[in-house]
C-alpha cells in the first residue's frame, strides 16, 4: 500500500469520531467510514464495514461528552 492512501486511510477513520445520537446511527457511520477506507485500501468493504461500526460505537459509548 502506498503512503497516499495509508494517510488517506487514517484520516478517514479520523471521521469515526462523528457520532450520531443513537447507537444505530453511530453504527451505520463507523461502517461508511470503514468501508470507504477499506475501498481506498484495497481491503475487504464488509470487514472495513464491521471494524468502523464496531470501533465508531465504542468510542461513542466510552466518550459521550466528545460526540454530538
Amino acid at each position: 500500500m502506498s503512503k497516499s492512501k495509508f494517510t488517506l486511510a487514517i484520516l478517514l477513520c479520523a471521521g469515526l469520531a462523528a457520532c450520531g445520537n443513537t447507537i444505530a446511527e453511530q453504527g451505520l457511520g463507523g461502517a461508511a467510514v470503514g468501508a470507504g477506507a477499506a475501498a481506498i485500501t484495497s481491503g475487504s468493504l464488509a470487514q472495513g464495514a464491521a471494524i468502523g461500526a464496531a470501533g465508531n460505537i465504542a468510542y461513542c459509548q466510552l466518550n459521550p461528552g466528545k460526540c454530538n
